[in-house]
């Protein structure tokens, strides 16, 4: 039997999310409180706005979620993992980290992996998140990305940063969970903006979903 998507869930699925660059504080506590509003899992939010997301959401059970290396991937790993270790010393209870992508367009798999696991490393109890920006990849491409993701230690994978040529696919998603089976979790992201988008990602695999239009997503169920 197909599982019956309560409101609840779908809103317990969503980072709610504000990566912009003219993002401001003000949009910031608006959107921390409608995460509080509709129970989301987390905000996603640029580093620079995990102190006041740390202290906005204490207690609320709504975790903090930052981008790291973000939107290139093409950070040293020795930035992607300061930036990492100062997102969760700042209160960052979630990371979500892009590969380099150049690396892993010349195949060069073991410095993907390495630089995921500079990360993971950096991140200790945090959960680290890895976006494999699944618009520049083949489909084997993406399949090692993921590997290198689960070899590395890193918890979830994630299709887009939202800010490459394209975003989630419900063929993505589910090409991501076969690989990863039961040992990672997968995330979809990037151009999810309507309820039917939202439960396609999740019935192809999806434990997570990042969207800036959470709000509109969990206001079309009834209840």
């Amino acid at each position: 039997m197909e599982k019956k998507w309560t409101k609840a869930d779908i809103a317990a699925a969503i980072d709610h999310t504000l990566l912009k660059a003219t993002g401001t504080e003000s949009q910031i506590r608006e959107l921390c409180a409608e995460a509080k509003k509709y129970r989301f899992a987390s905000v996603c939010v640029n580093p620079s706005w995990v102190p006041l997301c740390s202290q906005e959401l204490q207690g609320s059970g709504v975790m903090v979620c930052t981008v790291i290396g973000f939107p290139l991937g093409a950070n040293a790993s020795e930035i992607k993992a300061a930036e990492a270790r100062l997102a969760v010393g700042q209160g960052a209870h979630e990371v979500d980290m892009v590969i380099n992508i150049g690396k892993a367009k010349a195949g060069d798999w073991s410095a993907v992996e390495s630089d995921i696991r500079a990360v993971v490393e950096a991140a200790g109890n945090a959960t680290v998140k890895v976006i494999i920006e699944t618009c520049y990849l083949t489909n084997e491409e993406k399949v090692k990305a993921c590997q290198a993701a689960m070899k590395a230690g890193a918890h979830f994978v994630k299709t887009s940063t939202g800010f490459g040529t394209g975003g989630a696919t419900a063929e993505d998603i589910a090409l991501m969970r076969k690989t990863v089976g039961s040992t990672m979790k997968v995330k979809a992201s990037g151009g999810i903006r309507t309820l039917q988008d939202a439960l396609a990602m999740l019935k192809a695999g999806a434990d997570r979903i990042g969207a800036s239009a959470g709000v509109s997503i969990v206001s079309e169920i009834e209840g």
